[in-house]
């Protein structure tokens, strides 16, 4: 196929839209179900990146969900506890971890399933049966991966009655060395971001705390692959093999900072005791729950505990969640990674990034004030390594 016709471009008013190859050879992907849109395919397309590269790094299969051209989440296909599944609403699934890649979804698109809400699904491998089963329960966009087995792909040809978008990408196919864009009819061009994130990156230790366990390193790959495909400014909270708080597209850094780490809280908060064991009304569904919880944890649009409201959520009237309740909980996830797609101006990131459990962070360097930031890393005994790769995106 040399060209498929989309229904409109960003918006409805965008039209004609298609993609295509400038080259007029045949696109490298097949639509195997449904009509995916404009921005369905930058979605798909940058999310095929990511979790290529992830599986490259790693070895592990990954997933990632996106949502308006930045992830939600990107993780590894590794094993779920209890409490992670109860958090995912996946403790009665079978045989889940049986498959890597069932694991790496549910992660994914676990972490932050309010903004993961009708989101494009990238799978580094074929999906399998199980993880087509988990993702047709999902609302979701569409899903792009190397393959499918015969059994998952017609459970997703049945989502949405039928029309659920599913895309078929060539694994060896390998893109142009210069890319090009155009913006208010000038078109601009640059060579592809072609490069390699591992551990490499991660052996100019500028701290004092130069212990960089394996651990560590796994998670600060899985958090400067998320930042090269999302939209800068941004950083990134990972932890467990799974990026956990993403803040994209801010001006500021701190408030990259502030974002990603209040994800990550929220990620966190989520395996609470009291959250896994709030007494839903059984009518109501995934969704709704979700809503629920972010505002039961964060205390957003309503008091969810508070008398006369709660009777709308819940079967019996449960404890909040405290502030001395979340602190303490908190406390206990020490060793979270975090990285940042630009360095840090000014010391309150690291001030910042510590509240959330931060101890080994990867970022550029380069920053007139490099030594401050240094100096509030050895405060607290994190461990920093420069980088020297800027990570933007746009």
């Amino acid at each position: 196929m040399k060209e498929f016709l989309l229904k409109y471009g960003c918006n409805p008013n965008q039209k004609p839209a298609w993609i295509c190859m400038a080259d007029g050879t045949d696109l490298p992907l097949e639509i195997l179900n449904g009509r995916p849109g404009y921005i369905n395919f930058l979605d798909a397309l940058n999310a095929w990146q990511l979790v290529k590269e992830l599986k490259e790094a790693t070895g592990l299969p990954a997933a990632t969900s996106f949502k308006h051209v930045s992830p939600t989440s990107a993780a590894l296909g590794l094993p779920l506890d209890q409490g992670l599944k109860r958090a995912c609403f996946v403790e009665d699934w079978e045989g889940l971890d049986e498959s890597p890649l069932a694991c790496a979804y549910v992660r994914a698109r676990g972490t932050d399933r309010l903004c993961s809400f009708g989101d494009w699904v990238a799978l580094s491998d074929e999906c399998d049966e199980i993880t087509a089963r988990l993702l047709a329960r999902e609302v979701s966009d569409g899903v792009i991966a190397p393959g499918y087995s015969p059994e998952a792909l017609q459970i997703l040809k049945t989502k949405r009655k039928g029309n659920y978008n599913v895309v078929r990408i060539d694994p060896a196919y390998v893109p142009a060395a210069q890319e090009t864009k155009q913006v208010y009819g000038v078109t601009f061009c640059q060579g592809r971001n072609d490069s390699k994130i591992d551990e490499d990156l991660l052996t100019n230790l500028v701290t004092a705390n130069k212990d960089l366990p394996a651990e560590a390193k796994r998670d600060l790959i899985v958090a400067l692959i998320t930042l090269k495909y999302t939209q800068s400014n941004s950083v990134c909270f990972a932890y467990s093999g799974q990026a956990i708080g993403v803040g994209a597209g801010q001006q500021s850094r701190i408030h990259c900072t502030r974002l990603a780490g209040s994800k990550a809280d929220t990620w966190f908060l989520r395996q609470h005791p009291k959250t896994l064991d709030l007494p839903f009304l059984p009518t109501m569904g995934r969704p709704e729950r979700d809503n629920v919880i972010d505002s039961y944890i964060n205390g957003n649009e309503e008091d969810v505990c508070a008398e006369g409201i709660w009777p709308n959520y819940f079967t019996t009237r449960p404890e909040p969640l405290t502030w001395e309740d979340k602190r303490s909980w908190l406390d206990g996830f020490r060793g979270v990674a975090l990285g940042s797609d630009a360095f840090f101006p000014f010391p309150d990131n690291i001030k910042r990034a510590r509240a959330s459990g931060v101890g080994y962070i990867a970022q550029p360097g380069g920053s007139i004030r490099d030594d401050l930031v240094i100096a509030e890393c050895d405060k607290h005994g994190i461990a920093m390594a420069f980088t020297g790769v800027r990570l933007f995106h746009h």
